[in-house]
């Protein structure tokens, strides 16, 4: 009796394995960018309920981000405040719009500090109710608890991490 595995019989192993890896890997991306694009429908949506028109759903999300702190542009995006490529275009229109206080450092006269006008905290107020809301029936609605976002975001986080690890060590 031949017990050997054949080369060919591991290679189509590695062939399926490699394949639902990739089935699934395509899966959670399709997935990461749809709950994004999501979480944005349901913010707008929120807006829409009160007759607001006057902020979108990625400026709410980012007044919201910015809450009580005073930060710089720049930082609106090294913290992960602000996922768009174009910081600076919607800074511009949230100070325009009167949402957002922004100042030259005495410091550094090239940085501009901001922070959010009574308007704005508005703003990132309903936001936050919002979520409130959420939380209060997520589990009920949705079935999902403190076991399954916790494991949810300890995977988020690897994906987080080794996405990273990409961009640093050019892998």
């Amino acid at each position: 009796m031949n017990t050997k595995i054949k080369p060919q019989a591991v290679s189509n192993f590695r062939d399926q394995q490699e394949q639902g890896i990739r089935d699934l890997y395509m899966e959670s991306l399709h997935l990461v960018e749809r709950l994004h694009r999501r979480l944005l429908d349901v913010i707008k949506d929120e807006f829409d309920r009160q007759g607001r028109s006057d902020v979108n759903a990625v400026q709410a999300l980012l007044l919201f981000n910015i809450g009580n702190s005073e930060l710089t542009a720049g930082e609106l995006r090294s913290r992960g405040y602000y996922l768009g490529s174009n910081v600076s275009y919607n800074v511009k229109k949230l100070v325009d719009l009167g949402f957002i206080n922004h100042q030259r450092s005495r410091i550094d006269r090239r940085s501009v500090r901001i922070s959010l006008t009574e308007t704005g905290q508005d703003i990132a107020e309903t936001v936050a109710k919002l979520y409130e809301r959420h939380i209060g029936s997520i589990d009920k609605v949705g079935g999902i608890g403190t076991d399954e976002f916790t494991q949810m975001n300890k995977l988020l986080t690897r994906l987080d991490r080794f996405w990273n690890d990409q961009i640093l060590y050019r892998l």
